[in-house]
């Protein structure tokens, strides 16, 4: 009997080993690769259209179909923070041309997408003038593989986790045009 019971204990720990660690390195190896591809297609996206001052229907679509070509699904964050210069004039300063200072407001994905796949606007792009920052981010928001074993070996349970992620911003170094 205890010959039988310490057999059974051997093979089940045999199937670990061979199986089910390998399985989570391999997955975790593919989740490494999305992380690197995901990370690829958002800093193209976001200098791309810092590059040319404008996100264009064709450069937010590139973003999408790398994202997608992962295997994952992803929640895509879009935020221009737009330049409103207050210019004012003032002789008691050295300079004497600017009174005030530079502020920022936001525009958000929702926007940003009105603008560019609205229904009213025949496909615009978002334009963008030199000063703007443009930054993105994108998370998967479904569970990958890895993210299930390891939950099942390690106990682990987040809703709000994601395993692959990326965020990319920087200034629009171009004054964009709609005209064609």
């Amino acid at each position: 009997m205890g010959d039988t019971l310490m057999t059974v204990i051997a093979i089940f720990l045999a199937v670990i080993l061979m199986f089910l660690f390998p399985m989570l390195s391999v997955s975790e190896r593919a989740d490494d690769i999305s992380q690197l591809a995901v990370e690829t297609a958002v800093s193209n996206f976001v200098d791309n259209s810092r590059a040319i001052g404008k996100i264009t229907i064709e450069n937010y679509e590139q973003l999408v179909n790398a994202l997608n070509a992962t295997g994952n699904s992803y929640d895509i964050e879009l935020e221009v923070k737009k330049l409103d210069e207050n210019v004012g004039k003032k002789t008691a300063w050295l300079n004497g041309s600017v009174v005030g200072e530079n502020v920022y407001y936001s525009v958000y994905t929702s926007q940003i997408l009105e603008t560019l796949l609205g229904e009213g606007n025949n496909g615009e792009d978002y334009v963008m003038k030199e000063g703007d920052i443009l930054s993105c981010t994108a998370k998967n928001n479904n569970t990958t593989i890895s993210q299930t074993l390891r939950s099942v070996f390690y106990s682990i349970s987040s809703n709000n986790a994601y395993q692959v992620g990326a965020q990319h911003s920087g200034m629009v170094t171009a004054t964009g045009s709609n005209i064609q």
